[in-house]
């Protein structure tokens, strides 16, 4: 979320980077589990730094994978409600003033439309200075790189939803009985494609409560997940445990890794084993600890670090 500082803490102190902040992992696999961006200023940062990893760590036999979180979904499917000040400038060039005035111009009638909603009778300069100022240096290039056929865009929608490597799942949010009934492959078939359509349906893999970006009831009551198994007339809710069993009986996996419901505690080792609850708040905008976990063979230990800047 947005938090480079925290994001290099914890991956110097895992022994990934070195001081020069490249890939010293060797052969180490990286999973991280979504949620880059939104929260904080610093979004773009801990994405170039993740590419440029991707491309280093295969060199000493490493691997990165970056698992897609709901809100790299919700970025490029135009839902900037957590996007910072910060984000935007980070796009920022000499050149933002011209790209702002010329994507006004280029998309007049429609705003124009859009504030006489509200307004009838707002004159069309009164309604230009009006978007230009609610509309910060560097949003039209964020937008163009979070579009579906953007940079960022296409970059996101070639990260899985669910990843397994070994015996290990890895999910943002958590992997439903409803999900589990498809292979892997076809639910990151179907998430990828619904990424380059921007597909915001309600019932679209990206906004879906029992889809993998956002199931919380692996570790949580979910109640927007037990409304829609209500309206859809699915099976009644199960213990999250015994869900749990199910799922890794479906994919013959021995546990599940995941994020996205964010709690300001150490990182928990659930169901004896079987699923670990990673998301510890880490980044400022929460205030939790820093974290990771790290997997060798069958033992999942978790650790931490102190943040070095207050």
């Amino acid at each position: 979320h947005g938090d480079c500082a925290a994001w290099m803490d914890v991956a110097r102190a895992a022994g990934l980077i070195d001081r020069s902040n490249r890939w010293a992992g060797g052969a180490a696999t990286l999973v991280q589990l979504g949620d880059i961006v939104d929260r904080g200023p610093d979004s773009l940062k801990i994405i170039r730094h993740l590419q440029q990893l991707s491309r280093e760590a295969p060199r000493s036999g490493g691997r990165v994978v970056v698992i897609l979180g709901n809100h790299e979904a919700m970025n490029v499917l135009g839902d900037l409600r957590y996007v910072t000040p910060g984000e935007y400038a980070a796009f920022a060039t000499g050149q933002s003033a011209a790209r702002r005035e010329a994507y006004f111009a280029q998309n007049r009638d429609r705003i124009l439309a859009d504030y006489r909603k509200v307004k009838s009778k707002l004159s069309e300069d009164e309604i230009r200075l009006a978007w230009l100022g609610k509309t910060p240096l560097g949003w039209v290039e964020h937008r163009e790189a979070w579009a579906p056929k953007g940079e960022l865009g296409q970059w996101a929608s070639r990260s899985p939803a669910i990843a397994r490597i070994g015996d290990t799942l890895f999910v943002h949010g958590g992997i439903s009985i409803e999900t589990a009934g498809d292979p892997i492959e076809r639910v990151n078939r179907e998430v990828a494609k619904a990424m380059a359509a921007a597909d915001d349906r309600p019932d679209s893999p990206l906004n879906n409560p029992l889809g993998p970006l956002w199931y919380r009831g692996l570790i949580a009551t979910d109640r927007d997940a037990e409304a829609l198994r209500k309206a859809k007339q699915y099976h009644a809710a199960i213990p999250p445990a015994q869900e749990v069993d199910r799922v890794l009986a479906r994919y013959g996996a021995n546990r599940i890794v995941v994020g996205h419901t964010p709690a300001k505690r150490p990182i928990g080792i659930l169901y004896g084993g079987k699923l670990a609850r990673i998301d510890t708040a880490i980044s400022r905008f929460y205030g939790g600890p820093l974290t990771w976990l790290e997997i060798v063979g069958e033992t999942m230990t978790p650790n931490s670090v102190l943040r070095s800047t207050p």
